[in-house]
């Protein structure tokens, strides 16, 4: 069926049918919900050469990578986020445009996209906490959603963000009611936002329990397999060593567990290990009782809000910058249990 046949079917215009398909504000929702049926009822999906020009837009949705960061392309994390936001663009006719970006350039970029109009809109991964991409594409005019907050950029954006503070003062917090005072931080890079925050709410947990910080047991870096050895092994081999690891992401974890098996210590019952991102298809947490104990927040639905937001911004571009919050769900595993006394 083709997009006359429908709207004859619906007794209503071809203009009327394809401005409820496209989703127009102008269109009364009874309509639309009516059109969409129809339309989902005989198959019908709308050519997308067609449809971007009866709009004037590109059909697409940019996303861009710096050369710096193209490993996280094979991150879980990313794999996820992406496959979120892919259901909502086959859902509204979008395709998606992944650029990758030598770094310093991504300014030439933006404003080349802005130039020749081949996306829509652009999501930001991987914010700072000040972002000067955030500025430079509000001043070009081109719809964007940041994944991520940037703490220091004052100006209005469009934002999705998980609450990394609350969600690492919980865990922290947890650690804490469970007698642990020697507590070691493994986080990412920290002038990523989401890890100044993380950063920040592991120490506030330590000062509720009236602990005092100590470096020595805090890294930050790449968050990484290997990270979560070193960091680990050098942090065990102290003469006061944790008794306890908050990690950022559970390849991190899987770091730390291997470094607590090379020194005979089981995970749970002599150390206890909370990790972050264990929500993941490829790399699921255990299967009927989770391995690690976790503060979850589904990266997939971060993924799927942050592509609906863009394409209401995309499709109402006078409504105001759209800003959501997701919270963590502190998920108990195995690896997790009381302060044992220290071996004196």
């Amino acid at each position: 069926m083709n997009l006359k046949q429908l709207a004859e079917h619906l007794n209503l215009s071809q203009t009327t049918v394809s401005r409820a398909l496209n989703g127009y504000p102008e269109v009364r929702e009874a309509t639309r919900l009516r059109v969409q049926k129809a339309a989902a009822e005989h198959h019908y999906t709308p050519n997308a050469r067609a449809k971007g020009l009866a709009t004037g837009r590109a059909m697409s949705i940019g996303h861009i990578i710096s050369t710096s960061k193209k490993h996280e392309m094979v991150n879980p994390v990313f794999g996820d986020f992406i496959t979120g936001a892919s259901e909502a663009y086959v859902e509204a006719g979008y395709d998606m445009v992944l650029t990758l970006v030598e770094d310093g350039d991504e300014a030439r970029l933006y404003r080349n996209i802005r130039d020749k109009g081949n996306v829509d809109g652009i999501i930001v991964h991987g914010p700072r906490m000040n972002d000067s991409r955030i500025g430079l594409l509000t001043s070009l005019g081109l719809p964007f959603v940041v994944h991520g907050r940037a703490s220091d950029v004052t100006r209005p954006y469009s934002w999705i963000d998980m609450n990394n503070r609350r969600a690492f003062e919980r865990a922290a917090g947890f650690l804490t009611d469970l007698g642990h005072r020697r507590i070691a931080l493994i986080n990412g890079l920290e002038f990523m936002d989401f890890a100044h925050r993380r950063r920040e709410g592991y120490l506030a947990a330590l000062a509720t329990a009236e602990t005092a910080p100590d470096t020595a047991l805090m890294r930050q870096g790449e968050m990484t397999e290997v990270l979560g050895f070193r960091a680990a092994s050098e942090m065990l081999a102290l003469v006061d060593p944790p008794t306890a690891f908050l990690t950022s992401s559970m390849v991190t974890a899987i770091g730390v567990r291997r470094a607590l098996a090379d020194r005979g210590l089981e995970m749970g019952r002599d150390v206890s290990v909370i990790t972050h991102d264990d929500d993941l298809s490829y790399m699921p947490n255990g299967t009927d009782e989770p391995i690690f104990t976790a503060v979850r927040s589904s990266v997939r639905n971060a993924g799927n809000r942050a592509a609906k937001m863009l394409l209401r911004m995309i499709a109402e571009p006078d409504c105001a910058p759209l800003q959501f919050m997701l919270e963590a769900e502190l998920i108990l595993g195995r690896s997790t249990g009381p302060a044992r006394p220290r071996q004196t």
